[in-house]
């Protein structure tokens, strides 16, 4: 993976030379837009989350949906056309599926309530973890002592009909293939109070580049700084597509251990790239 990675940086990092005149001036309309949008969703979600807690407790009924409205209108603004395919899982459970980008985050947003499952690192980082822990993000630890902790937790958040989305591949892509999935996250679906009672949902996206884009243009992985990423969407007029497509939700009872259940996700996953 490092020798794409390396290709494709430096293309990156000169973007701002780039831009004309209309793109910084469509980058900042767009740029005031997102963000009186998200503070709205913010603001709105700090006002309902007290009463929400108070009425439902970890329940969250009502602010996930403020998420999806935020999300949806964000998409519209920067020109991110969404289609969806396929039908959510009505039940709790997980979702897995692949990583391509900062984006993905409003585009599985966009039609799902879900919650993501992150590492424990990122509730520290300057306003993304605010944003996170606001959203209900569940932050999960490498330690091995803690796996009993995170399997309490998964427990709980299940219980009250969540989805938790995972991204197995452990990092992001240029968005246009799969890597191998990591099995470790799995074996905590394995626990005795989860595995019959556990569902996973696999769940691709896919983007189209704007005309006369490469075709990674949505990707951003590797060494890729966000700042520049983020600038060269805005400013680019034309418009990209998201496709997210809804898999049919596997049973963790139905498979032997965390290998062969990470390998089925993997094969669902994946089988639009290839095709």
């Amino acid at each position: 993976m490092a020798r794409w990675e390396k290709e494709t940086d430096g293309d990156l990092n000169d973007v701002m030379g780039t831009i004309p005149l209309w793109g910084w001036a469509l980058a900042l309309v767009r740029g005031i837009f997102v963000a009186s949008i998200l503070l709205s969703g913010v603001v709105l979600t700090v006002i309902l989350r007290l009463p929400e807690k108070l009425l439902f407790g970890a329940g969250r009924p009502v602010t996930p949906g403020i998420t999806t409205l935020v999300c949806r209108a964000i998409l519209v603004v920067i020109g991110l056309r969404f289609i969806f395919r396929g039908a959510v899982m009505k039940q709790g459970g997980a979702v897995v599926a692949n990583h391509a980008s900062w984006l993905d985050i409003l585009v599985l947003n966009a039609r799902k309530r879900i919650f993501f499952v992150s590492k424990s690192e990122v509730s520290a980082w300057p306003g993304i973890g605010f944003l996170a822990r606001l959203t209900g993000t569940v932050f999960i630890s490498r330690n091995a002592r803690d796996a009993a902790v995170q399997t309490k937790t998964f427990n709980d958040r299940l219980s009250q009909g969540h989805r938790l989305l995972f991204f197995p591949e452990g990092t992001s892509t240029d968005g246009l293939r799969v890597l191998p999935f990591k099995s470790t996250l799995f074996q905590a679906f394995f626990a005795q109070e989860l595995r019959e009672k556990m569902a996973i949902q696999p769940v691709t996206v896919l983007y189209n580049a704007p005309a006369g884009k490469p075709d990674d243009f949505y990707g951003w992985w590797g060494d890729m700084d966000l700042g520049p990423h983020l600038l060269k969407v805005l400013s680019t007029p034309s418009r990209g597509t998201a496709t997210v497509i809804c898999h049919t939700p596997l049973h963790v009872r139905d498979f032997s251990g965390r290998k062969e259940l990470a390998m089925a996700c993997d094969k669902a996953v994946s089988s639009p790239f290839n095709q």
